[in-house]
């Protein structure tokens, strides 16, 4: 199909099938603040390369009138979560309206256009609930990414599903309709319901599965579902025939999977691990691995790339300090710290969840605080992320690490991980540590923006890792844990690798063996591009799931 898209460009042929892509969050820009983590700075990426590519795509979701949230400081320096309106005087009012219905009540949506021109992006069309003609409780559905209440997280996905379609059905239509996670999974409902015929939903939805975690998994009663209008007003009999899901509870990726007609892990990996957790179930599409990516144009220093293309050590070595010195001045700003250029600066930063495990270091204390302490070689740590607001060991594991900043001068840890701070961080940082527990890590992109930046990996072997790294010659490797053993042994091992990396390997070389260094640096920055820039992303999902 190459239906009338609003496009200001004519699609390249090689991309010209359109295409509608659903997401519930976008990480666009630091003005745009509808985007919680990963799957939002994933999705931003490949809005921008979409764009450069010029490919008949669009983005659809939501429009947060609260976001995600503002992470702020309490008067203890810990973790105070701030819900604050925002206003976006740059995204275009459409005549498109549409309507769901949401446990048996109408719900009127408004939908906003983001420009192309604005960010440089795909249009992305954002829908919102928060308008005169509905209710208060209507209008509360687009209040909050990732709602805590299980009934507005269903109506949630009713809006992006049902409501998106039906503006993309106003846009021309789509020739393939692309969800990520199962967020937008009434779509296919809504789809069934107009076509009448699996097959043909089929034809027209291809699936990505983000995470093998169970809470980006989720089950439901399929009789609240039902109630809600989570099935497109269709019996519950007929939702049962096509996903072949008869039992208590409702798998939403096991339904995706079975009415999509292809689906990808979003690392060669996590395809792998997505593949053994479904292997069990019938009638599941193929799923294929598309490893994430970032888009360079928009992540990367363009004084560094110019300092690499002309190999200009001493450039590059100068450009490098002086993102060292903006970064600290954040560290400065927010807690009151004068950090060091000259030293070794190791950084920590991504959503704030167990088993990515943002505490490895603080395995063992005394020899945390021996690595802290001493002078020869020194270190400065910090620590940036968002836990998920309610989630309260995550909040706990962050105050945690706070409170460990008031005994030590050479550590800090920063809020409002967001783009802004994430590029800051990206940049200044010496060492980009990854530290999940393996298998558990989909994919992972900071390290891919933190290595176009000059920082050097030094990670655990999972998700994107395992196709780029080469360890001592563009990151450091953490030895693997033998994978028998239980998590907390995995973790006892992986902790002590970790230190060991960091004292005997790391350190000796950042301050005896500089060139050594150097090289490290500049080999990582050199492979991680083009195959992790978003341009290849983009390019493959149109080759292997869009024009199979």
């Amino acid at each position: 199909m190459d239906s009338p898209r609003p496009l200001p460009w004519e699609p390249d042929p090689r991309y010209r099938k359109a295409v509608a892509y659903f997401s519930m969050e976008y990480a666009i820009d630091q003005a745009l603040k509808i985007y919680a983590g990963g799957l939002g700075f994933l999705a931003g990426s490949h809005m921008r390369s979409a764009h450069d590519l010029q490919q008949n795509l669009i983005g659809i979701g939501i429009l947060w009138k609260y976001g995600y949230y503002d992470q702020v400081r309490q008067d203890d320096q810990c973790m105070r979560v701030q819900f604050i309106r925002k206003y976006y005087p740059f995204l275009q009012p459409t005549d498109l309206r549409a309507q769901v219905s949401v446990n048996g009540h109408p719900v009127h949506i408004r939908v906003l256009r983001l420009a192309p021109e604005t960010f440089g992006t795909a249009p992305v069309y954002l829908l919102t609930t928060d308008i005169p003609e509905n209710d208060y409780l209507a209008r509360t559905i687009t209040h909050r990414l990732y709602d805590t209440e299980p009934a507005t997280r269903v109506a949630q996905s009713i809006v992006l599903g049902i409501g998106g379609a039906q503006v993309v059905e106003q846009l021309g239509g789509a020739a393939i309709h692309h969800l990520n996670e199962a967020h937008a999974l009434p779509l296919a409902f809504h789809l069934l319901a107009r076509l009448g015929d699996v097959a043909e939903v089929r034809r027209r939805v291809v699936f990505t599965t983000h995470t093998p975690e169970k809470a980006g998994n989720e089950e439901s009663d399929p009789q609240f579902l039902h109630s809600m209008g989570y099935f497109a007003g269709l019996p519950l009999e007929t939702v049962r025939q096509a996903t072949g899901t008869d039992g208590a509870l409702f798998s939403h990726t096991l339904a995706a999977l079975r009415l999509a007609a292809r689906a990808n892990g979003v690392s060669r990996l996590h395809a792998q691990v997505a593949r053994d957790m479904w292997s069990d179930n019938a009638g599941t599409c193929p799923i294929i691995g598309i490893t994430n990516a970032q888009n360079a144009r928009f992540w990367q220093d363009p004084q560094l790339r110019q300092a690499l293309h002309t190999d200009d050590d001493a450039a590059l070595v100068a450009r490098k300090q002086a993102m060292k010195r903006a970064l600290f001045e954040e560290v400065a700003d927010q807690t009151g710290k004068l950090f060091d250029p000259q030293t070794l600066t190791l950084v920590w930063a991504r959503r704030f969840a167990a088993y990515k495990r943002a505490d490895l270091l603080l395995h063992d204390l005394y020899r945390f605080n021996r690595l802290l302490e001493q002078q020869e070689r020194p270190v400065q740590i910090i620590w940036a992320g968002k836990p998920f607001p309610f989630d309260q060991t995550a909040v706990d594991m962050f105050d945690q690490l706070v409170r460990l900043t008031w005994r030590h001068p050479r550590i800090a840890v920063l809020t409002g991980y967001e783009i802004r701070l994430s590029r800051l961080l990206k940049q200044g940082a010496d060492i980009w540590l990854n530290t999940p527990q393996r298998l558990r890590e989909a994919s992972g992109t900071s390290g891919m923006t933190a290595a176009m930046n000059g920082a050097v990996n030094l990670t655990i072997c999972d998700g994107w890792v395992p196709e780029f790294a080469v360890d001592g010659h563009n990151c450091l490797l953490i030895p693997p844990a033998d994978p028998t053993g239980d998590a907390e042994a995995q973790r006892a091992e992986d902790a002590l690798q970790l230190m060991e990396l960091l004292e005997n390997r790391a350190l000796p070389m950042y301050y005896d063996q500089p060139g050594r260094w150097l090289q490290l640096m500049k080999q990582g920055m050199r492979d991680v591009q083009p195959r992790f820039d978003s341009d290849r992303l983009a390019h493959q999902y149109y080759e292997l799931m869009y024009n199979p």
